[in-house]
Order: C-alpha cells, then sequence, then structure tokens
C-alpha cells in the first residue's frame, strides 16, 4: 500500500446502486401501475408524477441527497416493500 491510500469500504457503494435500482424499478413499475389503473396514457402521466414526487420525498428523507453516502439497510427494505407492493398491485391489475 502506498503513503496516499486510504481503506474505503464498499458497503455504502453497494446500498446506493441497489437504491438506485430500487428508485429506478419502483418509479417504472408505479408507471405501469397508473396506465393499467386508468387505461391509458393519462394513468401512466399520473403515475410518473407519482414517480417524481416519490423521489422527492426520498430526498427530503436523506437530507436533501438522492443517494447518500450513510444510507441505512432500513431505507433499502421500505424501498424493496414498496417495490414489492407495487409489483403485486400490477400483477393483480393485468390479469
Amino acid at each position: 500500500m502506498t503513503e496516499n491510500s486510504t481503506a474505503v469500504s464498499v458497503g455504502p457503494d453497494i446500498r446506493a446502486l441497489v437504491a438506485a435500482a430500487l428508485l429506478t424499478y419502483s418509479g417504472g413499475v408505479l408507471l405501469l401501475v397508473g396506465y393499467l389503473l386508468l387505461n391509458g396514457v393519462f394513468g401512466a402521466i399520473l403515475g410518473l408524477v407519482g414517480a417524481v414526487f416519490g423521489v422527492i420525498w426520498w430526498r427530503k428523507v436523506h437530507d436533501d441527497q438522492v443517494f447518500p453516502r450513510d444510507l441505512t439497510v432500513r431505507s433499502l427494505l421500505v424501498l424493496l416493500g414498496v417495490g414489492v407492493v407495487l409489483t403485486v398491485l400490477a400483477f393483480v391489475l393485468a390479469a
């Protein structure tokens, strides 16, 4: 190791990557749920607006950062739960 190297944990980076993937997935599924609920483009637009407000809320909860370095596992589990609920709702609406 060199004199200027630092030991950096990859845990926060992995949590930020998972949060980015889950936010993207949840936003897309929310758009799909809106489309399926209202049977058209208007529902998709409402789903998109909901996804934007969801990201704004997420940012407000985490001190004006969408992907903070100190993201907790609890936050990821909540985001995972939202994604699962939206996915199940999309399957129910599509059937």
